[in-house]
């Protein structure tokens, strides 16, 4: 287990603050913020590249704070790589085994293991100059997993690297994590949390602001950057009350949605997700409380098939599948009818 206590670092005018992490063995952890919101640089603290300021790192039982990296046997990929040019494919994986200490005979045998196991055999003997992104990636993989890390840390592993290959890559993380390794995977990328975390933290301004389980975190999110991060579009302003024993949100044009049963403060935000709204030409037959007429502004592909954006007072972004879309099209400057259930709006307090 890596645990982090209260660890805080000043990096000029940029801080990490009071980081408090427990990562159990065999976890995928994905560590989620923007650029500059200090990921990287708490991945360096975790490898000893740079010591807290305050706070203690333990990892295995073992406080680790002030130990050199060389012996904490923690592996480091870095976002570029770091292969050394003036090597081969070989001599690159071999580097933090070739102090000496391990028999040239053994090294080439665990050198050729690992190329085995990473789908590199045949490119050992090559220079690195004209090795694809997803090569790269493999071979900085197999330079640090030859030395057996108790914990792998993957700063931006998906950055450089052709979309056609990302799936494969995903595929080989997902593989080693199934092994018990247990992995700290750095990203921008709100996809690659979902499709490999089993754990999820989200970081801003050097603080861990929501972590748990994926659903948990992209499902419920604590606030709207939380939001924002996990693919919500849909945002009002609304205040809250209870007419006739039910619960209502009024947006500031007075458009009013019915909501679930909970407690809810005077007034904050209302999130829906794109997907959980309907659209339809006809006014919808089910009792959906929720149920509006709009006109379409813009419809735009998106990853999930298409994306239309209606006017009904307020402004809705709605998620359609690319079959759904083919069965029924939809067009710009249409009328149409939008619904949702009164389940599906969330409620955040506040405004950030």
């Amino acid at each position: 287990m890596l645990i982090l206590k209260n660890i805080s670092k000043k990096l000029g005018n940029f801080q990490i603050d009071d980081i408090d992490m427990k990562i159990s063995e065999g976890t995928y952890y994905v560590l989620l913020g923007r650029s500059g919101s200090g990921k990287t640089q708490l991945l360096e603290l975790i490898a000893g590249l740079n010591s807290p300021d305050k706070g203690e790192i333990w990892l295995d039982g073992e406080n680790i704070t002030k130990k050199k990296l060389q012996i904490r046997n923690i592996g480091l990929v870095f976002q570029d790589y770091a292969i050394f040019p003036n090597m081969t494919v070989s001599g690159n994986i071999a580097y933090s085994m070739s102090s000496g200490k391990v028999k040239k005979s053994h090294l080439k045998e665990k050198v050729i293991k690992i190329a085995e196991e990473l789908n590199i055999s045949h490119l050992l003997e090559r220079d690195i100059h004209h090795l694809s992104g997803g090569e790269l990636q493999r071979v900085a993989l197999a330079r640090t997993l030859i030395t057996s890390p108790r914990l792998l840390l993957l700063d931006e592993p998906m950055a450089s690297i052709d979309a056609s290959l990302k799936d494969d890559i995903k595929r080989l993380f997902r593989q080693l994590n199934k092994q018990g390794l247990t992995i700290i995977h750095v990203t921008h990328d709100y996809r690659e949390a979902v499709s490999l975390a089993s754990r999820v933290g989200v970081i801003h301004n050097g603080r861990i602001i929501q972590e748990g389980n994926p659903n948990d975190v992209f499902r419920r999110p604590v606030n709207k950057f939380v939001a924002r991060y996990s693919g919500f579009r849909n945002f009002f302003r609304v205040k809250f009350s209870k007419e006739n024993g039910e619960w209502k949100a009024k947006c500031k044009n007075n458009m009013v949605f019915s909501l679930k049963e909970d407690s809810y403060p005077d007034e904050g935000l209302m999130i829906l997700r794109s997907e959980d709204i309907k659209i339809s030409h006809k006014m919808p037959a089910s009792s959906l409380c929720n149920c509006f007429k709009g006109v379409v502004d813009e419809i735009l592909p998106s990853e999930y098939g298409m994306e239309i954006t209606v006017d009904a007072g307020e402004t809705f972004y709605i998620d359609v599948s690319s079959d759904t879309y083919k069965q029924e099209p939809f067009f710009e400057s249409s009328e149409v009818w939008i619904s949702f259930p009164r389940e599906a709006g969330i409620v955040l307090q506040g405004a950030n």
